[in-house]
């Protein structure tokens, strides 16, 4: 998520494949089961930092957004990087889950991220490997291990063998922040409902900054490191529906035949994979918006959107959200507000007053949504909100705001993402 002390959802890496045979062991719900989800944000989570001001929540979600985007675009990203050290703690971006790994198990926090594959918790001081009667070493030369990202981290290549010949590995997101530990496989389950054998799992280790907190990872990428492609007979669907940040409840992550979403309102576009490092992420094909009567086109049909639970903000093509922007202000009509310590673009003040919200139209190839004021503008103060969409010089993002309140529904089989809107308090 990002900058110095968040986690990016988006990987900076090239993953080769391989295949992982695991299955799930599972015998109350052997094609499907749901798990609470959270946002880091709300209340109810047991990272709710109630000293920070809302402002200051709102800046790092700002932060966020632009720095997993313009690094996510840059050209020159390789597969071997040489990266600064940073701690990770979920924040204001963060959906959150529980995990329990090992045998007995061990129950944590961890931040559902549909932009990176690797399983991982914190293991010292919270997690003994050693302890666990399921726990097995990786070793160097496995599969999984050479598959792993490489790079190069205060002068040592990774992944690297370890004194026992142990895989070590070293894991890097998109903002500079990583995790790295011992590559192997562990018994995984969620909330005693499903239970999954020897998952590839990264057991991480304190660096020299450390961790600032308790808090594990689990990708939901399309990579074969993630728990949806090492689920067995689930399947890779999964499922989730983003109530609003500041809710004061818990809402549900599905997966396999509990995922699938039905109705006369659900609308479904194709999923796009691409190439190389970017093939973890999903691809949505924007085509176009409509505010009020008026449409803006992409003029694209390749793929030219991520969607990303884990990113706040929407983020466009630097051209064409100013042609948004201006259809956005010219259908409100009221002043702007000049908001100087946000990198937002258009903000107004007094925004209960305000009447005259646009009927806003998302068009993905295939599927039409209608977002309502709550997905287009983001409180920033008492009486000061912000449209919460900015330009992108580097990779566009459908982020979390835009999808409160919508199911969406991930099917890496049958390639498409589909939406239902629906009230996300009552899921």
């Amino acid at each position: 998520m990002l900058p110095h002390h968040s986690l990016s959802f988006a990987l900076i890496l090239l993953l080769s494949t391989f295949s992982i045979n695991v299955s799930a062991t599972n015998n109350k719900l052997p094609k499907g089961f749901s798990i609470d989800l959270i946002h880091r944000d709300s209340p109810l989570s047991p990272f709710f930092n109630s000293s920070m001001t809302h402002s200051e929540r709102v800046q790092n979600a700002v932060l966020l957004s632009l720095s997993r985007s313009n690094r996510l675009g840059q050209s020159s990203m390789a597969e071997t990087s040489e990266l600064v050290e940073t701690d990770i703690f979920p924040n204001d971006a963060s959906y959150l889950m529980k995990i329990s790994v090992g045998t007995p198990p061990v129950e944590r926090w961890a931040i559902a991220d549909t932009g990176s594959d690797l399983i991982w918790i914190q293991c010292s001081p919270f997690f003994d490997p050693k302890r666990s009667s399921t726990y097995m070493s990786l070793p160097c030369g496995s599969d999984p291990c050479n598959s792993l990202p490489r790079f190069i981290m205060q002068g040592q290549q990774y992944p690297r063998c370890g004194t026992s010949n142990e895989c070590t590995y070293f894991y890097a997101y998109a903002d500079n922040s990583y995790t790295t530990g011992e590559l192997g496989t562990e018994s995984v389950s969620f909330d005693q409902v499903a239970s999954f054998p020897k998952t590839v799992f990264g057991c991480g280790q304190p660096n020299s900054g450390g961790f600032s907190i308790n808090v594990g990872l689990v990708g939901l990428g399309q990579g074969d490191l993630s728990l949806i492609s090492q689920m067995g007979n689930v399947g890779r669907k999964f499922s989730y529906c983003l109530p609003p940040h500041s809710a004061k409840t818990t809402t549900k992550l599905r997966f396999g035949e509990e995922a699938a979403i039905s109705g006369n309102g659900v609308v479904s576009t194709p999923l796009i994979t691409k190439p190389g490092y970017l093939s973890l992420f999903y691809f949505l094909n924007l085509e176009g918006i409509t505010v009020g009567q008026q449409t803006v086109r992409t003029g694209q049909s390749n793929g030219n959107i991520i969607i990303d639970s884990g990113t706040t903000l929407t983020m466009l093509p630097s051209g064409f959200y100013e042609q948004v922007e201006a259809l956005v202000k010219q259908a409100i009509g009221a002043d702007q507000f000049i908001e100087q310590n946000y990198p937002y673009k258009l903000c107004y003040k007094n925004a209960n007053s305000m009447q005259n919200f646009p009927n806003f139209e998302v068009h993905f190839t295939g599927a039409n949504l209608f977002l309502k004021p709550q997905n287009l503008f983001r409180p920033i103060s008492n009486d000061v909100i912000c449209f919460a969409m900015l330009p992108a010089d580097g990779m566009p993002f459908y982020g979390n705001v835009a999808q409160i309140d919508f199911e969406a529904e991930h099917d890496l089989d049958q390639k498409k993402v589909s939406f239902a809107p629906v009230d996300c308090t009552k899921q």
